[in-house]
């Protein structure tokens, strides 16, 4: 039983959304340390557990043998303790769009140190807004988490767009040998690739073609720079627009979601002014992937990395980690960027 003190914990800090209740799951599992949250997702217009928040308590729990207490839809007080986590063959589905990715981000940490590997099987929302898309994860996460060490594997069986869902993502998670090695990331070096891509299921291909024309026109894009890969058209309806830059040390991927009402040409200029955004810096990382990054480096007890912006959300992340693990931030302004370096103890669990 675990007897130590739950870490009391405010779920309207910062940005006061999922990330706190996702990010504390993951190191309650990893560390051992119990939580207590109130005022969950205070800060958004429905505040407590949402069906793709209460997957990720459930998630949590089911792989650490967890006591857990308000896992209900609209709770906004949980008490969280986990037991030992436990590597093994799990299924994990959100009967909604509810991102699937945010729920492997929950389960993922832990699992990257429990003695035998793991395969998840998730079903739900591949595309949606508010989320790390599957493409985000697999060109962008992933590699990073390679070069710490980790061995992961993905696998993207069928899209689930926004507001149908019904996507199936599936993962094998090998365990860590020893810990994750510290790493740094001050520049993105050469630019060796870029494209974009327009995902259309259940929507006309002409509205493909007019995001990628606009795309195109604003970035000096063309030719196979301008794909829409073959859908199935029964995923649908989706219509995501994606940016890819591949450059020496790091890829970035970021993405626009089409919407009703919304002209196909204002969603491509909407992701034209995030990737020329990104462009404009020499930092190494844009917004999303420093987030992502930011506990990576913390599991690994140091590292850096040179980023954008630092986003509130982010700002909100780097408080929480530091609650639960033995590690300082620090973060620097830079022209054109920020400096977040991270020192302290590589994580280590307690798994069956």
């Amino acid at each position: 039983m675990n007897t130590r003190a739950p870490l009391a914990l405010d779920g309207s800090q910062g940005e006061g959304g999922g990330q706190i209740l996702r990010t504390s799951l993951a190191l309650s599992m990893l560390t051992g340390r119990p939580f207590e949250i109130h005022s969950i997702r205070a800060k958004r217009s429905k505040p407590g557990l949402m069906r793709q928040h209460l997957v990720c308590v459930q998630a949590a729990a089911q792989i650490s043998g967890a006591q857990v207490e308000g896992a209900e839809l609209g709770s906004q007080d949980l008490k969280f303790t986990p037991g030992r986590v436990r590597a093994g063959d799990y299924r994990f589905a959100i009967s909604s769009a509810g991102s699937c990715t945010l729920v492997l981000q929950t389960v993922l940490p832990p699992l990257l140190f429990a003695q035998q590997p793991s395969r998840i099987e998730l079903c739900g929302g591949t595309h949606n807004p508010m989320a790390p898309p599957y493409h985000f994860l697999e060109r962008s996460y992933l590699p990073l988490l390679r070069r710490l060490g980790a061995d992961v594997t993905l696998e993207l069986r069928r899209h689930g767009f926004y507001p149908a869902g019904g996507g199936e993502v599936y993962a094998t998670v090998h365990p860590v040998v020893g810990a994750l090695r510290p790493y740094r990331l001050a520049e993105r070096g050469e630019l060796r690739g870029a494209y974009a891509e327009s995902l259309v299921a259940g929507v006309p291909r002409a509205v493909a073609q007019r995001q990628l024309e606009v795309l195109g026109r604003s970035l000096g894009w063309s030719g196979p720079q301008l794909r829409t890969p073959g859908m199935r058209q029964n995923e649908g309806p989706g219509n995501v627009l994606m940016a890819t830059l591949e450059y020496e040390h790091v890829t970035e991927v970021f993405t626009q979601f089409g919407e009703r009402g919304v002209p196909a040409e204002q969603v491509a200029q909407r992701l034209v002014t995030e990737v020329r955004a990104f462009q404009a810096s020499a930092a190494a990382v844009g917004p999303h992937l420093a987030d992502q990054l930011a506990l990576l480096i913390a599991l690994a007890g140091g590292g850096a990395f040179t980023t954008s912006e630092i986003t509130q959300h982010t700002r909100t992340n780097l408080l929480v980690v530091q609650q639960f693990l033995p590690v300082r931030f620090e973060t620097k302004a830079l022209e054109g960027g920020w400096w977040v370096e991270v020192n302290g103890r590589a994580a280590t669990v307690e798994s069956e």
